[in-house]
């Protein structure tokens, strides 16, 4: 009951703070997610460190991060044009190129963590700019729609999943996950969708349908990604961030694949 109250209040704060962020401006949504960013990959970076003989200084991946975040704002924003990305690949080069000179013993290890990290964390979490910016000037709704259908698929897989769950999804991954409770979290998102397609007539009924289904199938692959990721390093939860939810990545993993594929539907859509 403690553990269960102390998720419940973690959640609500949680959750409140993102709608929050979002709702209020571009800006704040920006600061928010920035942060988020560059704490997810400390904790990478931190765990990566546990399992392999890694020498990276994570302050400079999180440098990169923001970097990274900062231009895809202003390029989605329309401020500039694509060319301020340079300074994120020069960046990258000089970082790449540093490593000849540092003289470490995993040099090839401390390459593939550093582009990992980037790919797997960095990038979604900047591309969720375009997510925001994706009609030209912010609009929150499609922010709002995104995370929100990926709650309601969350909340509704575990519900039906601990109801009548009997059919594993990923047994050798995630044990607890089932194909009931995945359909069933379907069913959730897509009627989550139908909600917004009342606010935002731009996109169809059946393409808000569509958004829910490749946000939830995307958002599976991403949670059972991160899972991997953990049984691998040995560890539990990510982080202590958030009491009784675990670390950053524990609370986005569903967004790191999700993001990029919601991107690609909105501009394929709109």
């Amino acid at each position: 009951m403690k553990n269960f109250v102390q998720r419940s209040i973690t959640g609500f704060i949680f959750v409140l703070v993102v709608l929050a962020s979002i709702l209020f401006s571009a800006y704040t949504f920006g600061l928010l997610f920035l942060f988020f960013s560059g704490l997810a990959l400390i904790e990478f970076h931190r765990l990566v460190e546990i399992k392999l003989d890694v020498q990276f200084e994570s302050w400079l991946a999180v440098l990169m991060a923001a970097v990274l975040f900062v231009s895809m704002f202003a390029f989605s924003a329309n401020w500039v044009d694509y060319t301020v990305f340079a300074v994120y690949f020069v960046l990258l080069c000089i970082v790449f190129i540093a490593e000849l000179y540092r003289k470490k013993e995993n040099p090839i290890l401390n390459w593939a963590s550093f582009t990992l990290g980037q790919t797997y964390i960095a990038l979604p979490f900047a591309m969720l700019t375009i997510i925001a910016f994706i009609q030209g000037t912010y609009n929150p709704i499609f922010l709002l729609a995104f995370f929100i259908t990926i709650w309601a698929y969350d909340s509704g897989a575990y519900l039906v999943g601990i109801a009548i769950g009997k059919h594993r999804l990923f047994e050798r991954i995630s044990p607890k996950k089932s194909w009931e409770g995945f359909f069933g979290g379907l069913v959730f998102a897509c009627a989550t969708a139908i909600v917004f397609s009342r606010f935002e007539p731009g996109l169809s009924v059946n393409k808000w349908i569509g958004f829910a289904l490749v946000n939830a199938i995307f958002a599976t692959f991403g949670d059972l990604s991160e899972s991997l990721f953990k049984r691998t390093i040995g560890v539990k939860e990510s982080g202590t961030f958030f009491p009784g939810h675990g670390g950053i990545l524990d609370r986005f993993d569903s967004i790191l694949f999700s993001t990029i594929a919601i991107s690609i539907y909105l501009h394929l859509t709109l």
